[in-house]
């Protein structure tokens, strides 16, 4: 199943999430993206780069995208965050997985509960609910005991929890080298294939 969801909220964090695109647009998977209001005030304190809700276009989270080697900008289909007609909120429309990156507490708080209040709280508890893979990375800290709490629900419900958490044991020598830590940590889980960093045991180590 090549189609897969991608919901950006807002917390810090939003590098993830553009790299995570870039990948699986190259990779030749179809994507449905979902970006909250908070996430798209985030996208532009971090990135300087604006999110039009209401006339997305690809270049205005990947401006140097270009049509090549079989990538295309119609492999990414926007869903605007109220919008519960959307394919994805409902468990007939099939997927290979949804990923929420980065996910504030917010939402973390509200799929935890089931509250259904916008279309990614709606398309994740779709894919809890038909036992789909869903992948929530959270960056926040310190973490309290609601927060925990809601991470531990979750996980008993069958997601995957992936703190945005870099590894140094590849000895990382930029930012991009960290944030491709994370993203193929988190399309290992999806199993769309990458070589973003070495890992643990090859020989090139």
């Amino acid at each position: 199943m090549k189609d897969l969801v991608v919901a950006i909220t807002g917390a810090s964090g939003s590098a993830y999430a553009v790299r995570l695109l870039e990948v699986l647009i190259a990779a030749g998977r179809t994507v449905h993206l979902v970006v909250s209001p908070a996430g798209q005030q985030v996208i532009g304190h971090e990135l300087g780069l604006k999110v039009d809700s209401k006339n997305f276009a690809l270049r205005q989270l990947l401006p140097d995208f270009s049509e090549s080697e079989g990538a295309s900008a119609g492999q990414v289909h926007f869903h605007d965050y109220r919008d519960f007609s959307a394919g994805i909120a409902s468990g007939s429309f099939r997927t290979g997985g949804m990923v929420i990156c980065p996910c504030s507490m917010g939402t973390l708080a509200a799929v935890s509960q089931g509250l259904s209040q916008n279309l990614i709280h709606r398309a994740a508890d779709v894919h809890l609910k038909e036992r789909r893979k869903l992948i929530v990375v959270p960056r926040e800290t310190p973490l309290g005991s609601i927060q925990l709490s809601n991470m531990k629900t979750l996980a008993d419900a069958g997601a995957v929890i992936l703190p945005a958490m870099p590894g140094f044991y590849n000895q990382p020598q930029s930012i991009d080298d960290l944030v491709n830590f994370v993203v193929a940590r988190i399309c290992d889980q999806l199993g769309v294939d990458q070589d973003l960093t070495k890992r643990w045991g090859s020989q090139s180590l």
